[in-house]
């Protein structure tokens, strides 16, 4: 893809054949953490089912939060290599690469480190309760060592999207998915001569497939990949290219921070209202997930052709790429929302199973519900929102993406979550005044009005078209 993309005529079917792979890519990708909630939901003993959803909730956020270690490196290889691949320069995309990995090696130490010695004060501090707050730090600590392999593959496969290459994250990620599968069911289940683990298999088997996963990508690179080929003399530090890389993607890592941040504090409000509650929501989450499988698809697809008509001096052919993913993704996004407000019972069914009415299961499925049919609303703004910051970033603009998400995150949704959802509002010096006391529904649709602002928002940003200008 990376040697015609460029020359290839018409935007729409280059746009499809990009977005189309990383579409499966990342529904694979999403089914790891699918399995991990349906193995909660269905291995464990019922007494430990709401408080295993609870948990597998915040890991979804964890794992969330490990990504956002590597965005500042992984957005700036994309913008930097699409551009050099655009521009011809084949050489220096591929020394960009390997500079993007010894990068990405720095950050997996410390990030590795900080994972397993900070569980227990991480999910004390996200307040999870007894059973839940147990099971999430045990996930935590065994999946850690399979953090520089996760890594390998959200840098790897970050490069191989700036080539052109979307392809190839999905034959890894179909390995990893049945990697994940067959081991985690398997020991969290007993099947055959394996142990009966319960929720330590679960976390097992997700970590067994990252690994294999991170290999997989190393082993594509070495093989030089789209041009991506690995080189022992291009891994040592090259200080002007790792700068390089971090000056266009540090503020799309501080975006991902900021709202991960936020995230973890709105999260943090809401397990405080309880086991149930943190359960629903984190049920809701990942029912709601492949809505942003679908934009984040797109939003590739007009990163990687933005940054490489504009290595090729042609502004306009961007656009229309960024146009024809933002029709298709807004598309196939709202669909999925019709489904989420029609269909959330079908979700929360494969997920739980048969519930007993009166259940405390019975009762986290009805508020799930409830939920998916908040989050449907926000659908198409979503879309637009994550495939025109996708743009803007393949074009080295990462600078306003990170001021919209602060209004959006610092100035909407936490403010009105401790508005509108809680009965108390803890103020300091102030003390303790009144709040509306929506709880969890409340807090959602503050979710919802803080996605639709920031689409405005970056929607007015992109037409500006000052993208068109930046150096990277």
């Amino acid at each position: 893809m990376s040697t015609h993309l460029v020359r290839a005529s018409g935007e729409f079917r280059p746009m499809l054949r990009l977005a189309v792979p990383v579409l499966a890519e990342q529904s694979l990708e999403f089914l790891v953490g699918m399995v991990d909630t349906y193995l909660a939901g269905h291995a464990l003993p019922d007494d430990l089912k709401t408080p295993g959803l609870a948990a597998v909730g915040l890991m979804a956020y964890a794992m969330w939060m490990t990504f956002t270690i590597f965005a500042s490196v992984g957005v700036g290889a994309t913008a930097v290599i699409a551009r050099l691949i655009g521009a011809g320069e084949t050489e220096d995309a591929a020394l960009a690469a390997n500079q993007a990995l010894v990068a990405g090696a720095f950050a997996a130490v410390i990030g590795t480190a900080a994972l397993y010695f900070g569980a227990s004060g991480f999910v004390s501090i996200m307040q999870l309760e007894a059973d839940a707050a147990r099971l999430a730090v045990q996930y935590l600590q065994i999946i850690a060592p399979s953090l520089p392999f996760l890594m390998i593959i959200a840098i790897g496969t970050a490069c191989l999207h700036g080539a052109g290459d979307t392809v190839s994250g999905l034959g890894v990620m179909t390995i990893v998915n049945l990697i994940n599968v067959a081991v985690s069911t398997t020991l969290a289940f007993g099947w055959g001569p394996a142990p009966q683990l319960g929720w330590a298999g679960i976390a097992i088997g997700t970590a067994a497939a990252h690994i294999v996963g991170g290999c997989l990508i190393l082993l594509l690179l070495i093989g030089g990949r789209a041009g991506m080929k690995m080189h022992l003399r291009w891994l040592r530090p090259d200080w002007k290219m790792i700068w390089r890389l971090i000056r266009v993607g540090l503020p799309s890592g501080a975006n991902d921070a900021l709202t991960l941040s936020c995230h973890l504090w709105y999260l943090g409000i809401i397990n405080s209202m309880g086991t149930l509650t943190a359960a629903a929501h984190g049920l809701g989450v990942r029912c709601e997930g492949p809505s942003y499988l679908g934009a984040g698809a797109f939003a590739v697809a007009a990163s990687t052709m933005t940054g490489q008509f504009l290595g090729a001096k042609d502004p306009a052919r961007a656009f229309r790429a960024t146009m024809h993913s933002l029709a298709a993704g807004a598309a196939l996004v709202t669909a999925y929302g019709v489904f989420l407000y029609f269909g959330g019972d079908i979700l929360t069914w494969l997920y739980l199973g048969k519930v007993e009415p009166g259940s405390t299961n019975a009762e986290t499925a009805e508020l799930t519900v409830r939920l998916l049919k908040i989050v449907a609303f926000s659908t198409p703004f979503m879309a637009v929102l994550a495939i025109l910051a996708g743009a803007l970033r393949g074009a080295g603009d990462t600078r306003f993406p990170f001021m919209i998400t602060m209004i959006g995150q610092l100035g909407i949704r936490i403010p009105g979550v401790y508005i509108v959802a809680l009965d108390v509002i803890p103020l300091p010096i102030i003390g303790d005044v009144p709040g509306l006391g929506y709880g969890i529904v409340g807090a959602w649709w503050v979710m919802v009005f803080d996605v639709v602002v920031r689409a405005l928002l970056m929607t007015v940003r992109y037409l500006h078209g000052g993208w068109r200008e930046i150096e990277v």
